[in-house]
């Protein structure tokens, strides 16, 4: 464990998604001691999003500051490629950003010190830490919202890829379907995100929707283009991950993120879709994260302990590690 902390210390913990933000001053044993949700203005530029960014964070140090707290860190989480040796923003298709020094711009904007980190591979060490994957060593979590993304731990080990891996939303599930923003079609991210479910509803029924929960609704109402739309996610999310349970033979799939929240409703048919698929594959459990839509929060908050102590310790030994240097 590190001792090199007092019990008025905190991290600042934030998760940055497409559509919204997830902060929060989490003290050693990651318990949320103040949240905020704030919205993620991708539609106005990288350089609106990184402001808001810089926002949140001063907002959460001076809400610390006003409980008497001391903030040993930030910890950023954000999706896309993410290099977290070099604290870079590689590339993300949601928000825009390209080859980004996001750290350093964010440690110069706040005056704190910030570790970056990618937003699923923090969620997958959160869901191992205290939730849905505590105990198991071979795991593939995968978040499902705006877009979709996997972090895969192989035998107790987090696989970065030098940043590329567990872009499991740009798959290809539909050869001939929609172009996707990276720039091919029929990528997973175009039929099973949260957005696609969305607007495949709208557009096939020619009645708008504010997102996938409402989709989700019609559907337990029995409406048909509502069971047609998710019926074609959960085959195209099947598919994705039956290439990714023959590839890498995970143990067990979470399923995370906010289309995750509909529970049984996605669950039961991915289960059912990717069981007629396997052959010889160890069946994977899929199970629904324990966190819900905080496992990327919570994550970043593993990312600034570990670098306030310069230890991998914040996880039990049998768990995987954040790649990221000590501070």
């Amino acid at each position: 464990m590190c001792d090199r902390h007092g019990p008025d210390e905190c991290v600042v913990a934030l998760d940055v998604g497409g559509t919204g933000m997830k902060g929060a001053l989490l003290d050693r044993d990651l318990r949320p001691m103040y949240t905020v949700r704030r919205p993620t203005p991708r539609s106005a530029g990288p350089e609106a999003v990184v402001s808001a960014i810089t926002a949140t964070l001063e907002e959460l140090s001076r809400q610390a500051r006003s409980s008497g707290l001391t903030v040993r860190r930030a910890g950023v989480v954000v999706p896309g490629i993410v290099d977290e040796r070099t604290s870079r923003a590689i590339w993300s298709g949601n928000i825009g950003w390209r080859d980004l020094p996001l750290a350093d711009l964010l440690e110069a904007r706040s005056g704190l010190p910030v570790t970056l980190g990618h937003d699923v591979r923090a969620g997958g060490i959160a869901e191992c830490a205290l939730g849905a994957a505590r105990g198991a060593r071979d795991i593939l979590f995968v978040a499902i919202g705006t877009g979709v993304s996997a972090a895969l731990i192989s035998d107790g080990h987090l696989v970065v890829g030098g940043g590329f891996a567990g872009e499991l939303g740009h798959l290809i599930v539909e050869p001939q379907g929609t172009h996707c923003v990276c720039g091919a079609r029929g990528c997973l991210e175009t039929v099973a995100s949260a957005t696609a479910i969305a607007t495949a509803y709208t557009a096939r029924s020619a009645r708008a929707v504010d997102g996938a929960s409402d989709v989700a609704a019609l559907l337990l109402d029995g409406d048909g283009d509502a069971l047609a739309i998710w019926q074609r996610a959960a085959e195209g999310l099947a598919t994705a991950l039956f290439i990714a349970t023959t590839m890498f033979g995970p143990e067990l799939i979470v399923l995370g993120g906010g289309l995750a929240e509909a529970g049984d409703l996605l669950l039961e048919p991915t289960r059912a879709h990717l069981a007629e698929r396997l052959t010889f594959q160890r069946p994977p459990r899929v199970v629904r994260a324990g966190l819900g839509d905080e496992a990327g929060c919570v994550g970043a908050g593993v990312y600034a302990w570990q670098a306030v102590c310069g230890t991998a310790s914040i996880l039990p030994p049998q768990l995987p590690r954040a790649q990221v240097p000590p501070a």
